[in-house]
């Protein structure tokens, strides 16, 4: 299997995982969408030099990979794979502000790492949280509970055959791949047969794209997209709502980690 096979196999794991019944995939994707878009707020609300009052929010990631039974080797993996962008961002940081801040009792560090930290641990929090409720919930629920919430169709649309088209292009590009190997190519390609390459993959998804668009004319589709599962709100979306935005505001408002300290400190005492 080549890497780009593995990759896609490793992606199309998000589907199956989303297929099963777990306590994450029986509730309602309104409900997932909503209290994952509070806890971005209350993640990205923090001033950039925030690092230790955005750990309580770890629960929150933590509690829906537990709830959808996603595997965290899944997760770290995809976690690396967009790693690079965050260090990106936040790379020039440790340069430009040299301004020393304590961080503890004596003890003293430029701002930069600070605020470079952060940046990490927020797109630790943010992408966890996406992956496990796409993981836990799939993408063609999450569209409808989009959909449901007042999204245009035409974004629900769109992000649904972008992730289905990611499926086609990859395995068209895989073949090409095994095409090529076939045919005595070895190595890594040079720069005038990867433009070869992405020039018949470019030729070759417009033909499919073609073909697929005039299959769903023929079968009726209208541009909406149409889920067999009906959406039901119950008690326990609410429950799951209200107990998580009460806490992501309890944690915005009061620093827990002092609090906690301080309890422990007491307790030792």
């Amino acid at each position: 299997m080549s890497r780009l096979e593995s990759a896609l196999a490793d992606l199309r794991l998000a589907d199956t995982l989303a297929s099963r019944d777990t306590a994450l995939s029986r509730l309602d994707p309104r409900a997932k969408i909503v209290t994952t878009i509070a806890f971005l707020f209350a993640v990205v609300s923090y001033e950039r030099h925030t690092v230790v009052a955005l750990l309580p929010f770890l629960l929150y990631p933590v509690a829906l990979a537990s709830m959808g039974e996603v595997p965290w080797r899944w997760l770290a993996r995809k976690l690396a794979l967009a790693a690079p962008f965050a260090v990106l961002m936040g790379i020039a940081n440790p340069v430009l502000d040299r301004t020393p801040m304590e961080v503890s009792q004596g003890v003293t560090m430029a701002g930069g790492w600070i605020s470079f930290g952060s940046i990490l641990l927020r797109f630790a929090l943010t992408v966890t949280a996406a992956l496990a409720v796409v993981a836990g919930t799939g993408m063609h629920a999450l569209c409808a509970g989009l959909a449901a919430l007042g999204t245009p169709r035409v974004f629900t649309a769109q992000l649904l055959f972008l992730w289905r088209y990611t499926f086609v292009l990859g395995g068209e590009g895989a073949r090409m791949a095994t095409a090529r190997e076939a045919r005595g190519g070895r190595g890594s390609p040079t720069l005038a047969v990867y433009g070869s390459l992405a020039g018949h993959l470019l030729l070759r998804a417009f033909e499919r794209a073609e073909r697929i668009y005039r299959a769903m004319l023929a079968r009726g589709f209208d541009g909406e997209i149409r889920s067999v599962r009906t959406l039901r709100w119950s008690p326990r979306d609410t429950v799951f709502v209200a107990g998580w935005v009460a806490f992501f505001i309890a944690a915005r408002a009061v620093y827990l980690p002092l609090v906690l300290g301080r309890l422990l400190t007491g307790f030792g005492g």
